[in-house]
This record gives C-alpha cells, structure tokens and sequence, in this order.
C-alpha cells in the first residue's frame, strides 16, 4: 500500500501572489489536486493512503494521519492558511515520525517492504509575467538545503518557475509511485572488459531504487530472502551498531554464472533505470550476472559472501537483483545434492557439510532457511533451538520499543484533529537598549504644540513592561442594545463603551449602537446563508387563512409559490380545504358563543331551473304528532334526512305553504347561528351530530327527486373522499391507515364503490406506491368476495 504524505509549507510567505493573481498555497493546493487526480487513472491506486502535514506544531500541525478518510483530507487541505512560521526542519522530523511510528507498531522493519523517498517542489514562480524564455528540457534541481535532504532519500527537488513546469513535475511525479526499496551500488574489484562504444555516464556508483512487486492475489509484498547487515551479530553485545538508511550494496563484475534450483525459493527485483542498468544492458550478457556483496556481512571476511547477483532479461529491457540465501554458491550445491542424490536422506558427510556452511551464515537467516526448508519438503534440518543471535537484552528492548511505540501510536491518532489552543495575547518586549520616545527632554513642549493643553502626566517607560496585547477574536459578532440586565458580566465594559459613543453621537456611524466595521465584516462565504438568517428571526404570526398556499422564503424570488401542494390531476377536483373567502364578521363561525355549523341539507325548493320566492301564506301550526311515519331515512354524513313520497314536484305544481315556511325557519335557524325554542344546544367536535326533529315537520320527497338527491349527495361525498386520499397518497411514507379509513366512506352501490376504488389504484400507481396498490388489490378483491357470498345468501 503507498503511503502518500503532503507536507505543505503555510508560514506566512506563502500568502504573496504569482502573476496569475494567486497565492502560493493556492498554487500548492491545486497542485496536490491535480496530483491525486493525475494518479487516480492507475488502477493501482485504490490502495493508496494519504496524509497531510503543515508547518504547525505537533500534534496540530498533523491534518490527516493514518486513520482519517478521504474526505477528511480534503477538507483539511481547503482549510489551510498560510499564517505561521518556516519551521520546515521540525516539519519534516514529524513527518518521518509519523511515517516510522507505524513501522515500530506493525513490525515491518525490513528491507525490501518500507522505503520513504522525499519529492521537494520548490515554488519560484514570479510575481510579474517573466520575459525570458522558460528553459527547455527538464526541470532543474533547486539549490536550496532542501535538495541534499531529498537525494540521501533517493528522491530529488524540482525549481518550478511556471504553471507549465508544475505541470510536468506532477506528471513527473505519478509515475514515480512504485513500491520499491532504494539501494546503493558500488562497484568493488576490477573492471569489466571494455565495450566496443566508449561508455561516458558514470555508472560505477548510483542510488536507485529496486522495484517490489505486490503479490497479485493478496497485494502485499512478499520475501524470502532478506538483505544482510552490515555487521554480525553477537549474542553478548548489549546494544546493536547502528546502520544507513538504506543497504549498500557492492557488486563485482567478475562473470558469473546464474545459480537457480527449481524447489528453492528466491526473490527477483528490477532496477530503476540508471547508468548502472544502461551499461549492463549494453554489455548484452544475458546469461552471464555480476555478484552482489554487502560488507562486513560475513564473520571473518571483510567483503562478505554473496547473497545474489545482477543479471540482464533475456530480452535485454531490464537489469534484474536476484536475491538469494546467503553465501548462495555453497548451500544451492549441498541443496540439489539432497534432493538429486539422497532423496531427502542426508548421510552424515552432508549433515557436516550443513553444519559447516551454517557457520558462516548470520543467525537472522535462520527464519528464512526454516521456510524455505519446509518448502523444499526437508523441515526437520534445522534444529528448533537454533539462536537468531540477538541478546536477551536486545530483544527485551526490541518489545518494549515496539509496546511504546504502539502507546504513543494510540495517543498521536486521538489527538490529529484537535485545535490548536488560542493564544492570550502577544507579549511586548521591552528593548531596555533603545530611547524612548517618552524620555526625551522636549517631548512635553511638543505634546504641548500638537494638543495646545500643558499634559500632567507622570511618565514611566518601563510602566508597560510584559504587557501583552489582545487578538483579535473572529468570533466576536456585533451586538446591538438590548436589556441591561440581560448583559453577561463579561461584556458590561464593551457594552458601556457603545451606549456612550451613542448617547455622545462620537461616531458616524449610521447604525446605533453598532460598528459599522464589526457589523459588515462577514465572511463571504456566510453572506449567503440565508437560512441561518431566517432561524435567528423572530416567528412570525400566523397566517390568517392556513389553508391557503405558503409562500416560500426563495432569497431573491419571494413571489415563487410552493407547488407542492398544486398537483392536480384532470379527473379530480382540486380540494385543498374549506374556503372561508368573502365571510362577514357577524357569521356563525366566528362568533365566541356559536357551536358548531350544521350542514344544510339541499332544498327541493332550489333545484337548477326554478326560482325561489318568499312564502305569502300566514305560518302554518306544528305539526300534531300523529302525522305518519317518513317512509325512508337517509343518513349521510352525520346528517338526517326524512322524506316520502305524500307529495310530488315532477307536475310542476307549487310545493305547499307549510314546506316553504319549513325551510325559511330552518334557513332562519341557521343564519342566526342559535338553536330555537326546544331544541337542546348543539355539543361535540368530530362525533356524530345528532339533531331532535320532534319539531320540524318531516319532508316528502317524490322517488324521482329523492333518487336524484340520493345521486347528487353521494357524487359530492365521493368527490371530496377521492381528494383527501389523493392527497393521503402524495405524502411520503408507507402509512395507509387513514386511506383505509377514508375507503370504509364511499358511498354508492357495489359498481360504484368498484369503478372508485380501480381510480385510487390508479393514482397510486402514478406515485409509484407498490405497497399501497397490493393493499388497494386486497381490499378490492375482499369487496368481491362479499358481495359474491350476499348474493348467494340471497339467492338460498
């Protein structure tokens, strides 16, 4: 996994401008953006972790570390501010801190897994459009101290002087992520025959790096050999000598013939293209390699043993390492002869000669040669008392390291993201040195020129020593005047200070009691929230007519209405509520004392086509009680409704007196707002709305009027029942109860309770309510199943 870590410089120099009219650490925030970008066309990116680190202290100075996301990062990198101090010696300590921290807490200290190269790009871009030429060819090294940092590492530094140039070092860059380790080649004995081209690149010493490929199936790295040390252990030494940060590594250009065994595991590394890498190719010697060597590797050898060689492709593209058990010419002979000849039997003569090239081997290559034996199917040769050759001491430092490092580990990752404490304020220096302008012997006479009053001051320049000065706070917002009583104690002297520069009128300020200053300095990015405004506002009342469409607060289109509320569909009527339009203040449903309005049933007096005229009779007398019995009730909506069939409308002839003296008192009761004489006050909100009728004379009603009332009644319920679960079904959510309610309310016959039901599965499949319309299917087919099973009973 590469582990990509961005130090970016935010001291204060980095705020002046390029020619382009940006700042430097905009240039360097672009720059990281389009470097992410660049990479993440490789595939191999997916595994990629990436950290940011600034010029701040630790741990605040840590933006993104080894457990924060992606987002995190750049969220961090768009809030950088280019505020403090070139601190880049301290910086880079704590990025290779952290970097090292996981190394000690995974245990992955070993060549060939972990390898931290430092990239350094160095803005130089001018403040004024540059006449000159920009330089062809590569982009040069720059010479400041940041350059000898970035080549013991094995990376190097890039000048930057334009946009173009950034450009080509990113590019530069992404193709240099490889996951590799960087070695340093020497050459050690003679020469090499000559080529028949002279050669001029030095090639006898380079630091590359050496390409380590990730297992395809897993994506880790995988080793069996290791490096050797520059040194043999002991087991007596208390301490371990200290070692370069990266291997180096002699070759000899003695040819050599290439040593491999088919059921010996060995590693394979390409090189870095190099001068090195160029003049083996040229050599075109496939089949021959050059011996590597570490020194001071071997026990009594100054030079070592060879642990593997150098050898071209056979396609002559590429130089690879083969890295091999150490004193590799020795140990692949003894083992071929074991699995040739004594077929995993060894005889005594062979077991000395094991024992004998085990002597000359370093301790830590006994992990590996127990693997690879129990690879070859030979595990038993080693003994498993065998000492690695570190000292009890050693090792106990070793885990008592790595159980610091994984405390300290758990205390750096709790503390990334935390803010930096505000500071109380900047410290005065007093420069005993210099001469005070307050200590010279005219300065009261000149005090006296410029104000024109004889001061009486005492003055002491050292009266301010170790003062300190406040920071501005940011967060300190404009407040306006309020209650005296409610200013915290904290804020009474800023407070006073404003009440008396209004009372004074000192400022010209337009607005009171405030700074104008303070008050417009927002931060561009709030001006526009204007959401924020509407939460600190007041509440407003409420609106006179609910029921009416809200108008939406749309910051710079108030008059957009909220359409939510506007879908209509062609087959509907648009319901949104009673309409409490053009009411007189004197109507029922405003008055304190009125109860509830009943609902005025439909008169036959008002059918279409015919007029109503006032009644010119004398009041006919109630009706006795032995008047018959109404032939049918209807009870609709909580309302009843008597009627028979005594007296007919379809001859056209004029409905009598006591009808029409019926309706104008029922008209009457209903406009005054206040039950009559014997009626019991109306009571209940949402029940059932009961009303006596032993006073009112029952209705006759013909069966077709009373058919076609019946009709009408039932097309208006339904009308108004289909709106308000249309509207049910526009709300989100899956909770149908009230939609059932409202379906257990159609009126009508069995068609037309079937034809109103097929329409709201429709609607609900307009809105796409899956759950709904299985429901809506259930309920129709149970409407079925009913009737089917009643008209059975009837038939029987």
């Amino acid at each position: 996994m590469p582990v990509l870590l961005f130090l970016i410089d935010t001291s204060a120099s980095m705020n002046q401008r390029t020619h382009l009219g940006t700042t430097y650490l905009d240039v360097a925030k672009g720059a990281v953006e389009t470097f992410m970008k660049l990479r993440g066309r490789d595939p191999a990116s997916r595994g990629d972790r990436y950290m940011l680190v600034n010029y701040e202290d630790v741990p605040f100075g840590i933006k993104a570390g080894w457990k924060e996301s992606h987002a995190t990062f750049m969220t961090e990198l768009r809030n950088l501010q280019a505020t403090g101090l070139t601190t880049i010696g301290q910086s880079l300590r704590t990025a290779f801190d952290l970097l090292n921290l996981n190394r000690l807490v995974t245990g992955i200290d070993n060549y060939g897994q972990v390898c931290s190269r430092l990239f350094a790009l160095v803005l130089r871009i001018p403040g004024n459009t540059s006449v000159e030429p920009e330089p062809l060819g590569g982009v040069p090294p720059d010479d400041s101290p940041i350059t000898p940092m970035c080549e013991v590492t094995g990376g190097r530094s890039y000048s930057v002087f334009s946009q173009r140039m950034l450009n080509q070092c990113l590019e530069s860059l992404v193709q240099k992520i490889q996951s590799g380790v960087v070695i340093n080649f020497e050459k050690t004995g003679p020469d090499p025959p000559p080529l028949e081209e002279p050669f001029s690149l030095p090639w006898h010493c380079c630091h590359k790096l050496i390409y380590v490929r990730p297992n395809p199936k897993t994506g880790v790295p995988i080793g069996h050999w290791p490096i050797p040390e520059a040194f043999w252990p002991d087991q007596n030494s208390p301490t371990l000598p200290p070692r370069s940060a990266h291997p180096h590594v002699r070759f000899s250009c003695l040819d050599a013939e290439p040593m491999v065994i088919d059921k010996v595991p060995f590693d394979k590394y390409e090189l870095e293209p190099s001068p090195l890498t160029q003049y083996i190719l040229e050599r075109k010697s496939p089949h021959t390699c050059w011996q590597v060597f570490v020194c001071n590797s071997a026990k009594y050898s100054d030079l070592g043993q060879p642990f593997g060689y150098l050898k071209a492709s056979t396609a002559l593209n590429c130089v690879n390492l083969f890295v091999m058990p150490y004193n590799y010419p020795v140990l692949l002979p003894l083992l071929d002869d074991l699995i040739k000849v004594h077929k995993f039997k060894p005889t005594i003569k062979w077991r000395q000669s094991f024992e004998n090239y085990l002597k000359t081997m370093p301790p830590y290559y006994i992990g590996s040669l127990r693997k690879a034996l129990r690879i070859m199917g030979a595990p038993n040769l080693l003994a498993d008392n065998m000492e690695y050759g570190l000292s009890y001491s050693v090792v106990s430092y070793l885990k008592k390291l790595s159980q610091q490092s994984k405390i300290e580990y758990d205390r750096l990752i709790a503390l990334i993201g935390k803010k930096p404490p505000s500071e109380a304020g900047i410290k005065v220096r007093w420069r005993g040195g210099g001469i005070s302008l307050a200590q010279r012997r005219d300065f009261i006479q000149q005090l006296q020129s410029l104000t024109g009053d004889v001061p009486t001051l005492e003055l002491n320049p050292k009266e301010f020593q170790g003062f300190h000065l406040a920071l501005l706070n940011k967060g300190l917002k404009p407040q306006s005047f309020r209650n005296p009583y409610d200013i915290p104690r904290s804020h009474l002297l800023d407070q006073l200070s404003r009440m008396r520069r209004n009372l004074l009128n000192t400022s010209v300020c337009t607005l009171r009691g405030q700074d104008s200053d303070q008050f417009h300095s927002v931060p561009i990015a709030q001006m526009g929230n204007y959401q924020d405004f509407l939460k600190a506002a007041p509440q407003p009342l409420r609106d006179a007519d609910p029921e009416q469409p809200k108008r939406l607060h749309t910051f710079g289109n108030p008059f957009k209405l909220d359409k939510k509320g506007m879908m209509i569909d062609e087959a509907d009527e648009f319901v949104t509520g009673p309409q409490n339009k053009g009411k007189r203040p004197g109507d029922s449903s405003s008055m304190p004392g009125g109860g509830p309005k009943r609902r005025r049933c439909m008169s036959p007096l008002l059918r279409l086509g015919r007029a109503y005229t006032p009644p010119v009779s004398p009041p006919a007398s109630p009706r006795t009680s032995s008047a018959p019995d109404p032939d049918l009730i209807i009870n609709h909506l909580n309302q009843n409704h008597y009627g028979s069939d005594g007296s007919s409308d379809s001859d056209g002839e004029h409905p009598s007196s006591d009808l029409q003296e019926n309706h104008t008192d029922h008209r009457d009761e209903e406009e005054n707002g206040r039950p009559q004489a014997g009626e019991p006050p109306l009571g209940g909100d949402g029940g059932a709305e009961m009303v006596l009728m032993e006073e009112q004379p029952t209705r006759y009603l013909s069966p077709a009027a009373l058919k076609k009332h019946i009709h009408t009644e039932t097309t208006k319920v339904n009308n108004e029942l289909r709106a308000l679960i249309n509207k049910e079904i526009r709300k989100p959510g899956r909770h149908y109860e009230k939609i059932f309610l409202l379906l257990k309310q159609i009126q009508g016959t069995l068609d037309t309770r079937l034809i109103f039901l097929q329409n709201i599965i429709k609607e609900a499949a307009r809105f796409k309510k899956r759950v709904l319309i299985e429901q809506l299917e259930n309920f129709l087919e149970e409407i079925h199943n009913r009737s089917i099973s009643m008209n059975h009973v009837d038939t029987l």
